[in-house]
């Protein structure tokens, strides 16, 4: 058996289940989009939306992606462009501002957005001059409404104190330090130096300056990494008390992303030292008074995503856990993905390709997906076990006026055996993981995918442990 202070995982299990599959930050996932579906098919959503008395009462959420680092991580699966020059920001802003135009002509100008985040690469690559064209751009085109959150993706080696402030006077109330792990070992094995103390700083100048929270990344499965060595990771995170903890698996892919190909195999934990380090994750931010938000997320219990998994209002989208359930997200900036309706829609990957897009006046999205019934009842079902832990038979069966268990006869056949080892219980009402499934939540929520059942090639995605 594998020691763990929250619930014991044999090898056999471990063993079975350290196989390939989706995070399921949507479903289907973004590799079954396809080129068939066009801008004109994202336009027809849009304009739905503007139509759709029910669909505008919604507010939206923003994703902007800033895909430009400085330098370059070596675990990094996100579509980036590493450059020292500063100056392909001005134009990156310039064909974002022309996305936005083509967004208000089919939607309008003040649309409601309750979520605002800015990812990447790195967003505070721009400058603070950038940031404020970046936000009036927003502004002029969407109404921010007051409450919302309002988030982005930090780079501690690229922000001061001064810096923050810039941000708070911008509107931003969520903060997100990618840290992934303090031990200076680990930091050289993937080109990413940055010392704890200089962390330790930030998020206190953070708080000094009010913002409502603050997220720290980590990263387990990392070369050099071991569960003791983490554990001291663990130590430093819990005296620093960040408001939201995400705890991600390294996915070691280096024939998809081509910087991964800088680590070695060898460093790389076992499937059983990760299974490990997940659980004493676990078990040291739940002691720490965390509560696990599911899968990869914890958070302080007055923090707005454990107030939403306790009202059974959590949902997950691109970003991963999110407060809004069934929000649309408009994607801007390369390589974005969004969710309008009952679509999901990808901008084109490459800078010039983007840009070319834009220069004929055209939405740049390459691809995309429209949801069959099918894909939306599975989707229903999936998000529940991803989110909640649970999903009850009435609830898929009067939103989708279907008998839940003839529906998924072969899924709760596969189910039972999952049962048998521990992962699921059933009762009268619905399903529900168990403590021990919380680890392979992933390969619950497979059970259902319709695309992986008639497809079993997996190599595309990272090991679900």
């Amino acid at each position: 058996m594998i020691a763990s202070d929250v619930v014991p995982i044999s090898e056999s299990l471990i063993r079975q289940y350290d196989v390939s599959g989706p995070r399921y930050t949507s479903y289907p996932t973004a590799d079954r989009f396809v080129e068939a579906f066009t801008a004109e098919d994202y336009i027809q959503a849009l304009e739905q939306r503007r139509s759709g008395a029910a669909a505008l009462a919604l507010p939206l959420s923003l994703y902007v992606h800033i895909p430009f680092c400085e330098s370059l991580c070596y675990y990094c699966a996100c579509n980036k462009i590493i450059t020292k020059h500063h100056d392909r920001a001005a134009a990156y802003l310039r064909y974002l501002s022309r996305e936005i135009d083509l967004h208000t002509r089919h939607m309008g100008v003040g649309q409601a957005v309750s979520q605002l985040h800015l990812g990447g690469g790195s967003p505070t690559f721009l400058s603070d001059a950038e940031l404020r064209e970046l936000m009036d751009m927003l502004r002029r085109s969407f109404s921010l409404s007051a409450g919302g959150e309002y988030s982005i993706e930090i780079d501690p080696r690229t922000i001061d104190a001064g810096r923050l402030d810039v941000l708070a006077e911008l509107g931003f109330n969520r903060l997100s330090f990618g840290v992934q792990d303090f031990d200076p070992a680990v930091q050289k094995a993937v080109h990413r130096i940055q010392p704890a103390e200089q962390v330790f700083a930030l998020v206190d100048a953070a708080r000094q300056r009010g913002f409502e929270s603050v997220n720290v990344d980590l990263i387990y499965g990392l070369p050099e990494q071991t569960p003791e060595s983490f554990d001291r990771t663990l130590a430093q995170i819990t005296e620093l008390k960040p408001d939201r903890i995400a705890l991600y698996a390294y996915a070691h892919l280096p024939e998809r992303f081509k910087p991964q190909r800088r680590i070695s195999s060898v460093e790389i934990p076992t499937a059983a030292a990760k299974v490990s380090m997940l659980a004493r994750s676990m078990a040291a931010f739940m002691a720490a008074g965390y509560v696990y938000i599911g899968m990869d997320h914890f958070a302080l219990p007055n923090d707005s995503l454990a107030i939403a998994k306790r009202q059974g209002r959590l949902h997950r989208n691109f970003q991963g856990y999110s407060t809004q359930p069934d929000c649309d997200l408009i994607g801007l900036g390369v390589s974005s993905i969004g969710r309008v309706g009952a679509t999901y829609s990808q901008n084109a990957k490459t800078l010039e390709e983007y840009y070319d897009f834009l220069d004929q006046g055209q939405f740049p999205v390459v691809r995309g997906l429209a949801l069959s019934r099918d894909d939306l009842v599975r989707r229903a079902v999936i998000m529940a076990l991803m989110c909640q832990g649970r999903v009850t038979y009435e609830s898929i069966e009067l939103a989708y006026l279907v008998d839940f268990k003839q529906y998924f006869a072969k899924e709760m056949e596969t189910l039972a055996g999952q049962a048998e080892q521990g992962l699921v219980e059933f009762d009268a009402a619905g399903i529900q993981v168990t403590a021990k499934g919380w680890f392979f939540v992933r390969a619950v929520a497979m059970v259902f995918d319709r695309y992986l059942q008639t497809d079993r090639t997996r190599a595309k995605f990272s090991k679900i442990l």
